[in-house]
């Protein structure tokens, strides 16, 4: 029997004669997931002008930060900390027999035995996130974007703050009051996120979290801010007064799950530039919001902005339309306790060209109606997932107002089929001129079923 031909000899390696900087050329071509995928693996040279292209990196672990991340990837503008600053879960730990909970970067015992159940996330020790930090610092002077873990001392961020200068975006989380020291140190910031440390999770304080001493200290640091985020902060009226009166620049304002006292509502007003207004995760607005003629309005608003709060405040809900009573876009998205009633008090804000409600399942086709009706200035609507609105509710008068859209997007629930009917009809797109030519007379949507003229088709 005859031998097996040995296999052909490998082609050579083409790219062997390409120059590393036409190289580079080639795979800055590539999308990003082939880039940081399939192209990174195919030999190390590869590997090497791979990591050279990267821009944006998410770090799992934190030994690689001070090691091998400035030699991997050499030109990072955009580097997260927060998953690598999670310390593992050891099989020394006080819990380690007890049942482990992962969500994302976050691992959390389960003690069943314990109130609450839940133990702390437990993070590396402050000097090890300093020094990590010190070495981020000194490798990576063009960081446009930091998201990491605040430590008790302030030498990390100082050193970020002083060896990249062109920072713009600042993420801490577990922050403190005094962990916003040396926020004042980064003279081009623009946008910040703040997670304030809770007791339940990080396992600081009672005291650990961001109350009117930390928005004071970032609100005479941070002039320059453009976008700023507070998580899970305290404070009350002065801390947000002080940020709108120090950051003069500030357009875009994001409160989630706020633990605020009553009365700042009424510090909105400082906010003379302010463009959004964004509530997310909020249980409560606002406790005490004070007389209707003490709150002002904040008269460059823009957009307002509601995302899983608690809407069954009557006094809350009515304060926070009058200060953003010159909006001219609302979004409410997954709120709770928005009935007819609650949604009337939106009719405060009378120019309003844009809303967009989802998943409201309290609101019926009446309420609704009230209030738009009343809007001159409505050029889009949007309605998903709202299941108390029904098609064959629908009356003349907002058929009419469909027909003077420029945008109309209809899904109140799964079973609507008006959507689907207003397909060629042109309604929502060409506005009035084409609707009086179409429908001389408002006809009834009946049976979710557009009901045309004798002759008349779509």
């Amino acid at each position: 029997m005859a031998a097996a031909a040995p296999p052909p000899p490998p082609e050579p390696d083409q790219t062997l004669a390409l120059p590393d900087a036409l190289l580079l050329r080639v795979l800055a071509c590539l999308p990003e997931p082939h880039l940081t995928g399939a192209a990174s693996l195919v030999c190390r040279r590869w590997t090497r002008l791979a990591g050279r292209l990267r821009r944006r990196l998410a770090v799992r672990d934190w030994g690689f930060v001070a090691h091998r991340l400035p030699y991997r990837f050499p030109d990072l503008a955009d580097l997260d900390l927060f998953p690598a600053s999670i310390a593992a879960p050891t099989a020394a730990a006080p819990h380690a027999a007890a049942p482990l909970l992962t969500c994302g970067a976050l691992s959390l015992t389960l003690d069943t035995s314990a109130d609450p159940p839940l133990g702390a996330c437990r993070f590396l020790d402050d000097d090890a996130l300093d020094r990590g930090l010190a070495a981020v610092a000194a490798s990576f002077p063009n960081l446009r974007r930091l998201s990491a873990t605040a430590a008790a001392e302030s030498g990390g961020l100082m050193a970020i703050a002083g060896g990249c200068l062109t920072l713009q975006e600042l993420e801490l989380h577990r922050c403190t009051d005094l962990a916003l020291r040396p926020v004042s140190a980064f003279a081009h910031l623009q946008i910040l996120r703040i997670v304030a440390a809770s007791p339940a999770l990080y396992g600081t304080g009672e005291g650990g979290g961001v109350t009117d001493i930390g928005l004071t200290i970032l609100a005479h640091g941070c002039k320059r801010l453009v976008k700023l985020e507070l998580l899970g902060c305290e404070g009350s009226y002065d801390g947000i007064a002080a940020v709108g009166r120090c950051c003069a620049m500030l357009e875009e304002l994001t409160i989630a799950d706020h633990r605020m006292d009553g009365g700042w509502l009424a510090a909105l007003a400082f906010c003379g530039n302010l463009k959004t207004l964004r509530l997310q995760g909020c249980s409560r607005i606002d406790d005490d919001p004070g007389p209707a003629e003490h709150l002002g309005a904040c008269l460059t608003l823009e957009s307002l902005q509601l995302h899983r709060c608690q809407l069954r405040d009557r006094r809350a809900l009515h304060a926070l339309y009058l200060v953003c009573e010159g909006a001219r876009e609302i979004q409410v998205q997954n709120c709770w306790g928005l009935e007819d009633d609650m949604f009337a008090l939106v009719g405060l804000c009378r120019r309003v060209k844009f809303l967009s409600l989802e998943r409201c399942s309290l609101l019926t086709t009446r309420g609704l109606e009230s209030v738009i009706t009343s809007w001159s200035d409505l050029q889009s609507l949007e309605v998903v997932s709202c299941n108390k609105i029904k098609d064959e509710e629908i009356t003349p008068a907002l058929s009419e107002l469909f027909s003077n859209l420029k945008e109309l997007k209809w899904r109140p629930d799964n079973k609507s089929l008006l959507a689907a009917s207003l397909v060629g009809t042109g309604m929502g797109k060409k506005g009035r001129v084409f609707f009086k030519r179409i429908l001389p007379t408002h006809q009834r949507i009946k049976g979710k079923v557009l009901k045309y003229p004798a002759g008349v088709t779509s």
